[in-house]
């Protein structure tokens, strides 16, 4: 069993056996049929995962890695807000007439600030730090923009990293405010593992530790079935994520420099309901 496994049912089983009901409050979030979507929540979930030992992807049902990273390339490298510059469909029901999420995710980390040493955006300045002072520990991402949440179609959920290197390795950590597990949990593991890997590279350094701090962990009412067959399911030993060694320049990553070797996983679920 792969540790991303052993954490994923881990959190997955504390939710069910100890998680907080949202039955009797009012909810935001709605089934396609206008239901209150409902869910078992456990507050301040911590998970880590050691990526000089593994690539954290689940083996339990498939995460399609190339979306994952397509989506993280979207929002880290092009800074884009528009879903025509992304291959996915995801973020669709969440677009304007303009085709864009408005002034969220990839258009925050666009925006350029002035720091002693230039004028940088949040990507730039993390990736001259690692090269001039990696050292540093100022080196901190921020999408969670108060002045902009009025013109963002959602809120970002993962909103925070923090780089930090110890012994020429590259460690991160996640903030997440909220994230339904079923749907986005190892999706958002493996985006930000492939990304620490990115930067690392580009560095010099070598991937290190993700921490995952999810402050609103939860399992939607009509997730609770789905997650309890994933949590019987047999685990596999995790695969071997391969990256293109020539890439020296995090702007020159494409979706096709990844490869993952042996990977073997459980059958995926199918037609699972997403709350928006």
């Amino acid at each position: 069993m792969s540790r991303a496994d052993l954490v994923f049912k881990e959190m997955c089983r504390d939710i069910l056996d100890h998680g907080v009901s949202s039955y009797g409050h009012q909810v935001r979030p709605r089934w396609d049929d206008g239901t209150p979507a409902h869910s078992l929540k456990k507050f301040g979930v911590v998970n880590r995962y050691d990526l000089s030992e593994e690539f954290p992807i689940l083996t339990l049902r498939p995460t399609n890695m190339k979306a994952a990273l397509d989506e993280i390339l979207w929002i880290w490298q092009k800074k884009s807000n528009r879903i025509a510059d992304l291959n996915s469909k995801i973020w669709n029901a969440w677009a304007d007439n303009d085709g864009t999420i408005g002034k969220a995710y990839g258009y925050q980390l666009q925006v350029k600030h002035q720091y002693p040493e230039g004028e940088f955006d949040q990507v730039d300045r993390i990736l001259f730090e690692l090269k001039h002072n990696p050292n540093s520990r100022r080196m901190v991402s921020n999408l969670f923009n108060h002045a902009d949440l009025h013109e963002m179609a959602l809120y970002p959920c993962a909103y925070s990293m923090t780089f930090n290197v110890t012994q020429n390795r590259l460690n991160g950590i996640l903030n997440q405010r909220s994230q339904d597990v079923l749907v986005a949990n190892n999706w958002n593991v493996t985006q930000y593992a492939l990304l620490i890997h990115m930067f690392a590279q580009v560095s010099g350094l070598l991937p290190g530790e993700l921490v995952h701090v999810i402050a609103d962990a939860h399992i939607y009412d009509r997730h609770i079935p789905l997650i309890e067959e994933l949590l019987a399911r047999e685990a596999y030993p995790a695969p071997k994520i391969v990256m293109n060694p020539e890439v020296r320049d995090f702007y020159h990553f494409t979706v096709a420099d990844f490869s993952l070797e042996n990977y073997q996983t459980g059958p995926q679920i199918k037609g699972i309901p997403v709350a928006v």
